[in-house]
């Protein structure tokens, strides 16, 4: 599941001079660090889906991660909020309940 704010959903608008129709992908990238998987981050590109594995609409935008990619949040739920004394998104990880 992916869950983003209203908030995030704005400041990526503003920040990636999205409008209305435009989608936000999710996807696992080498890098140093990741709360999740050493060596992976979570990065972010303008795209459209293709087989998206979750995606959510907010502001008229689509936010996603395609299946390929899943195996990121394995276990996890994805809340996208903003904070505004970083003026900046964030990204929480949320246990996800067994099934």
């Amino acid at each position: 599941m992916i869950h983003v704010s209203n908030e995030a959903a704005v400041w990526f608008k503003q920040e990636l001079g999205l409008e209305e129709g435009q989608a936000v992908r999710f996807f696992a990238r080498y890098s140093a660090g990741g709360k999740l998987h050493p060596g992976f981050s979570l990065g972010i590109d303008v795209d459209q889906p293709v087989s998206p594995g979750i995606q959510a609409e907010v502001e008229g935008i689509t936010f996603f991660m395609e299946a390929q990619d899943m195996w990121y949040l394995d276990g996890y739920h994805l809340n996208v909020t903003y904070d505004p004394q970083l003026s900046d998104i964030e990204y929480e990880y949320e246990a996800a309940a067994p099934n």
